[in-house]
């Protein structure tokens, strides 16, 4: 689909404004094909997976219909869970930023009702629920539907799985006839085709379903994290990943203006590009980065189409992106002319399902990978280091050096002029030679629910493999190899999940095993 730019869909300046402040670029194709037709008042069926930014494409256009005049519910929106619920009453009230007197509010089970009824006797022009609990409010007449100029039936195929049928044609048929009514499923089953022909007029059908995609040389990761804590685990990430070009991706020009400043300020040689630069600065930033004077570029998925390197290493999506298909274009800037890449990909509480979508699309398994703690980066700094050393030594000319060492060894043993010199440079360095035993994000590699994480004293450097861990579980502790989670091997140590309840005898077994030679000694990981 051609190039197409907010401006050109026809929105209120508002609206718009409020697209800036957020600072996406460009529409999706949901977005550029719905968002036209339904601001014609059109009917639409579309068909469209999670991931592909149809909140906005319905979200819009229903603000660009409200009056504001009138505090009556004008539109209803019916989601399959509390959680899509309040996600889309969320992003509806950030698009509605610079309309004021503009209130959405989110109505689902598991909340008081009475506070959702004080809420609607306050004035709400847009209603976000699940089927359930509109029902309710409709049966017991606290909602106002008389003013309805729009329906909106959100991933309606999950929401006829859930058994959400009968509720949800009772609720079309207390709604005006003349209503417009938008429906949205991932698939189309028979059932979705009865409610367009029994509850829409003449609708247009629109389907943006992506192709199955693959990317077989990109090691594919992913961190869960908590927003507040993103920028910290990100520049943890940087420490340890030192080797090469980087290009983190995020999902909008202020997050990407913010990140380059965060990050500038905490040392890190970034620079960033979006479509609000000069053709001739993005030049500039590009050219600094083949050449390696940067190594870290920060990019939106627009700015993007243009980086052409060769030798990215890895490829860190920041904000996970709003289009799935923008996912395959980001972690194929790195992998390229035959090489293999890694990709990392940071997720936040309900984006879990939104990355399950990604891996089904694209035929792979996205691992999750433990956030890397201070004493991981104090490790990967003083292997760093002893590898200087290592180099050094392999590449000669030392002779100069050598007299002063040897008048020195006269009076002092080699090993602790060895160590002294290593002292000073790594204390000008600031590297760690101890590490960091409190680190604020230790909780944040928490492990599967059901799944207790446990630390081993084993690792590569023991020449331990993930078959070694999982085969002394599955014989010594009798644990089917099924059951045992992800397996995490370090320089020096090991994570392993297992199921909380036989975490403890696990342990117990372990405890009294040697593997590749090495005393065991496994305890809860959370305990460290």
């Amino acid at each position: 689909m051609e190039m197409i730019t907010f401006n050109e869909l026809g929105l209120r300046n508002e609206i718009l404004r409020a697209i800036d402040d957020l600072g996406f670029e460009e529409p999706t194709p949901i977005q550029k094909a719905a968002i036209p037709d339904m601001l014609e008042g059109r009917d639409i069926v579309g068909q469209a997976q999670t991931g592909t930014g149809k909140t906005a494409a319905f979200g819009m256009p229903i603000l660009q219909a409200l009056d504001l005049n009138t505090r009556n519910p004008q539109a209803l929106i019916m989601t399959p869970t509390r959680e899509l619920a309040m996600q889309v009453a969320d992003e509806i009230r950030k698009f509605a930023k610079h309309m004021h007197g503009v209130k959405t509010l989110a109505i689902y089970g598991g909340q008081p009702i009475e506070r959702q009824i004080k809420a609607l006797k306050s004035g709400v022009q847009i209603v976000v629920g699940t089927p359930g609990r509109l029902l309710d409010h409709i049966r017991r007449k606290t909602i106002k539907l008389q003013d309805i100029q729009i329906v909106v039936l959100d991933e309606a195929d999950q929401m006829l799985d859930m058994g959400f049928l009968e509720d949800i044609e009772s609720i079309l048929n207390e709604t005006p006839e003349g209503r417009q009514t938008v429906l949205f499923s991932a698939t189309m089953p028979r059932e979705i085709e009865d409610l367009a022909k029994n509850y829409q007029k003449k609708p247009k059908k629109i389907k943006v379903v992506h192709q199955e995609l693959t990317v077989p040389l990109i090691e594919q990761y992913y961190f869960e994290v908590k927003e507040k804590d993103k920028l910290e685990v990100l520049s943890r990430i940087l420490d340890m990943e030192k080797s090469g070009l980087s290009v983190i991706f995020c999902r909008t020009k202020k997050g990407v203006d913010e990140l380059v400043e965060s990050l500038q300020s905490r040392g890190y040689f970034v620079e960033g590009i979006h479509g609000d630069l000069k053709q001739s600065q993005r030049d500039r930033v590009m050219k600094k980065f083949r050449e390696g004077t940067i190594e870290v570029l920060i990019a939106t998925d627009v700015a993007a189409r243009g980086i052409d390197v060769d030798n990215v290493n890895l490829v860190i999506n920041y904000d996970i992106p709003e289009d799935i298909e923008y996912y395959v274009h980001r972690i194929g800037r790195t992998g390229r002319a035959g090489k293999t890449g890694v990709s990392y990909t940071f997720v936040t509480g309900r984006q879990i399902s939104l990355l399950k979508t990604i891996e089904r699309f694209t035929k792979t398994k996205i691992r999750r990978k433990p956030i890397p703690s201070l004493n991981d980066i104090a490790e990967r700094q003083r292997e760093t280091f002893s590898n200087r050393i290592i180099k050094t030594i392999q590449e000669g000319h030392l002779t100069a050096y050598t007299g002063m060492v040897e008048k020195l060894t006269e009076e002092y043993s080699s090993i602790d002029v060895a160590a002294a010199l290593a002292k000073l440079l790594m204390e000008r360095d600031k590297i760690s030679l101890t590490g960091n035993n409190e680190d604020p994000l230790e909780d944040t590699g928490a492990s599967e629910a059901g799944m207790a994480r446990l630390f081993m004293n084993v690792g590569k450097r023991d020449r331990v493999r993930a078959g070694d861990i999982l085969g002394a579980i599955a014989n010594e502790a009798g644990l089917p190899g099924n059951r045992v989670g992800t397996i995490d091997i370090f320089d020096k140590y090991t994570f392993v999940e297992v199921p909380v309840e036989e975490a403890e005898r696990v342990i117990k077994r372990m405890n009294k095993m040697r593997i590749r030679g090495k005393k065991i000694n496994a305890e809860p990981a959370n305990g460290r």
